[in-house]
């Protein structure tokens, strides 16, 4: 498959007068439409700074970063607000769930600048919430749901544009072994239907899941490997 995913040279440094500190420094690789890449190193490597570049949530201080085409630099604040709503599903530790809201509410969320009916919202919602094995569970309130079934929430609302590619923060990183377990069940079938995956995580376990993986160090890349199926022999890890 053609290249979804194009860093060229990537660094990104925090700070001023004196205070400077890097988080990247000239990252430079391509992932195909399709992978399941799994992000690791030790805390400080520059994972999770990594990933909100790639989701359009910040701009790196130097280096080119283009996704499905579209080089993020050039995007206006409003287009980078669409690019993200389309290109982009973004899945994060804490859930993020509005907790005034119930399971199909949140995921509603995404869905509000469209035009369409609230009974047309809510089917949609109803729907992506059955994908995620939620059925039954639409009233419910993020503090009436475990916590795996709010990943599971948040998993569905980043799906509700379809997007091309989904990111995950540490998706299990507040989940017993089980429940997280059951989530990568979910990234894995997502892969199979064709989304590309990016995943941090600390858990080195969770590259049984994955083609690739990249690791970071200092903010560079120390390692990058592709395994030959979907599971990753033990030794790889």
């Amino acid at each position: 498959m053609e290249d979804i995913i194009h860093l060229k040279d990537v660094s990104m440094t925090y700070g001023r007068n004196g205070t400077r500190a890097t988080a990247l420094r000239g990252l430079s690789f391509d992932i195909r439409g399709g992978e399941y890449v799994v992000i690791t190193g030790e805390s400080g490597a520059g994972k999770s700074t990594l990933l909100t570049i790639l989701g359009g949530l910040q701009v790196p201080t130097e280096g080119t970063v283009r996704i499905n085409g579209v080089e993020l630099a050039g995007l206006p604040a409003d287009g980078m607000a669409d690019f993200r709503r389309e290109t982009i599903g973004f899945v994060f530790q804490a859930y993020n769930l509005l907790p005034y809201l119930t399971a199909r509410e949140n995921v509603m969320v995404p869905m509000s600048p469209e035009r369409v009916s609230p009974r047309e919202k809510a089917e949609r919602a109803d729907a992506l919430l059955a994908a995620v094995g939620l059925s039954g569970k639409e009233d419910r309130l993020p503090s009436q749901l475990s916590g795996g079934e709010c990943q599971r929430v948040a998993i569905a609302r980043s799906l509700v544009h379809d997007p091309p590619v989904l990111l995950a923060d540490e998706p299990t990183g507040n989940l017993d072994s089980a429940t997280g377990e059951q989530i990568l069940d979910l990234f894995s079938s997502l892969h199979g239907r064709g989304k590309t995956v990016l995943m941090v995580t600390h858990n080195r376990a969770n590259l049984s899941r994955a083609t690739r993986s990249i690791r970071l160090r200092d903010g560079e890349v120390e390692e990058d490997r592709e395994f030959r199926s979907s599971r990753a022999e033990s030794a790889a890890v």
